[in-house]
């Protein structure tokens, strides 16, 4: 099964909500199995972004710290398929194209899950179901993933 990380786990992960928040993204992401595990390049530039204006890291080590999760996993590209897909999320589900551009790569990467806190826990789209890390009672697909990679 595949997961993609949403630009929230990425961004919790590099500090941006404190160290406490970042510690428990960091033990839940180092549980996820790597080879099933793809991060939207529309997530790297928003992390980007957020490092830069947010956490006023200068623009060389926002850069580094993308190539850190690049290093780490594979990259979903935005296609014009993922940007026609977006817009219909956008129109029907009334998502924030941004949002919507990630969830869409999600989908067209025949990922199962996106993990993400900033989404609505639950929703489903073309195969591709929302699901918080930090709810008290995950979602049984992110649960097997877990229990998956800790089989092996």
């Amino acid at each position: 099964m595949r997961a993609a990380l949403d630009t929230n786990v990425l961004a919790y992960a590099e500090g941006l909500n404190g160290s406490a928040m970042r510690a428990a993204t960091l033990n839940f992401v180092s549980r996820l199995p790597q080879d099933a595990v793809l991060l939207p390049v529309q997530a790297l530039a928003e992390l980007f972004h957020l490092l830069v204006r947010k956490a006023k890291r200068p623009p060389a080590r926002a850069r580094a710290a993308v190539f850190d999760w690049l290093d780490s996993f594979s990259v979903i590209e935005t296609s014009v398929g993922v940007l026609l897909g977006a817009a219909d999320l956008s129109a029907d589900h009334r998502f924030k194209i941004w949002d919507a551009l990630i969830l869409s790569a999600a989908a067209e990467a025949g990922c199962r899950l996106l993990i993400s806190e900033d989404l609505q826990d639950g929703f489903t789209w073309h195969g591709v179901t929302v699901t918080n890390p930090f709810a008290t009672r995950r979602h049984p697909l992110l649960e097997g993933l877990l229990n998956a990679a800790e089989e092996s």
